[in-house]
């Protein structure tokens, strides 16, 4: 099995280096980029499996880049965790998002949500999506 790769999409440097750290203690290969351009154009040439996505990002925002993504079905089994201070903006991207994330956020709640995303991460590949979840959400 290969190992799975998350892209981190975090403008605040240090906030970038925990979420990378944290997804790399649960077995990812992580990229992290600070601003919606460049993830847009990584997106155009990788999809990677997990994508961890801060939503007030310069140079094109995380809503737009969000929004575009859940538009291409080849991206429709990557996992999708959005990060923001916005308590009512993250309320309402939980219908958008796999997860969505407050901040502050911990070291350890990331990790934890990561070993249960990874434990998943064989099933992406082999069939639907929303199947994966079909015990799980409400």
């Amino acid at each position: 099995m290969k190992t799975p790769l998350a892209l981190v999409v975090e403008d605040a440097g240090n906030l970038a280096e925990i979420f990378a750290l944290a997804l790399a203690a649960a077995g990812y290969q992580t990229i992290t980029l600070n601003n919606g351009q460049d993830a847009r154009q990584f997106l155009d040439t990788q999809i990677p499996d997990l994508l961890l996505l801060d939503i007030h990002l310069p140079q094109d925002n995380g809503d737009r880049l969000l929004a575009d993504i859940r538009q291409l079905p080849h991206f429709a089994q990557m996992m999708i965790i959005v990060v923001t201070a916005d308590s009512r903006r993250g309320e309402e991207l939980r219908d958008v998002a796999d997860f969505v994330l407050h901040k502050p956020i911990s070291f350890a709640q990331l990790r934890d949500l990561s070993r249960r995303l990874t434990a998943t991460m064989t099933h992406l590949h082999t069939g639907p999506f929303d199947q994966l979840w079909d015990e799980e959400r409400p």
